[in-house]
C-alpha cells in the first residue's frame, strides 16, 4: 500500500536561514504514519486501552536536499509488516519530483511494560503479503 500526505513548511519549521531544520522531517514523517494507520482503521487509542502501543526502534534517514520556507512537499510512505511483532515503513520526502529526504523506520508493538508482542490479528491479516 502506498500513501500519500501534504505538508507545508511554515516560518517556525526553518532556521534561520529559511531552511528546513533537519529534525523537522521526523515530524513530517511521523505525521504521515499517523494518517496512513488511521486510513487503515487502526486506532491507536483502543489499543492502548488494551495496553499495546508501537515503538519506534529504529530511522535510518537520508539528508538529500533542503526543503525551504513556503515549499509544499508530499511524504510518500509504502509499509509491510516483518515477522510478527515489526512494521517496516519507507518514506520520502518530496518536493516536486526531487526527493529531498528519504528514512527507513521500523515500528515495534509492544506492551505498555516494555515488552514486544505480536501485532494485533487485523494488522497482520492486512500487512501479510499475498505472495506468502
Amino acid at each position: 500500500m502506498s500513501h500519500s500526505f501534504p505538508v507545508r513548511v511554515f516560518y517556525e519549521d526553518t532556521d534561520m536561514a529559511g531552511i528546513v531544520y533537519y529534525a523537522n522531517y521526523l515530524r513530517y514523517i511521523e505525521r504521515a504514519r499517523s494518517d496512513i494507520v488511521e486510513q487503515m482503521g487502526v486506532d491507536q487509542r483502543a489499543m492502548r486501552d488494551e495496553d499495546l502501543v508501537f515503538v519506534i526502534t529504529r530511522v535510518e534517514a537520508d539528508y538529500l536536499g533542503s526543503g525551504r520556507f513556503g515549499d509544499r512537499l508530499e511524504v510518500r510512505t509504502t509499509h509491510h509488516g516483518k515477522g510478527a511483532t515489526r512494521w517496516i515503513f519507507d518514506q520520502e520526502v518530496l518536493r516536486g519530483e526531487e526527493m529531498i529526504f528519504r528514512a527507513k523506520v521500523t515500528a515495534v508493538c509492544m506492551t505498555t511494560a516494555g515488552k514486544p508482542t505480536r501485532l494485533p490479528a487485523k494488522l497482520r491479516s492486512m500487512l501479510a503479503d499475498p505472495a506468502e
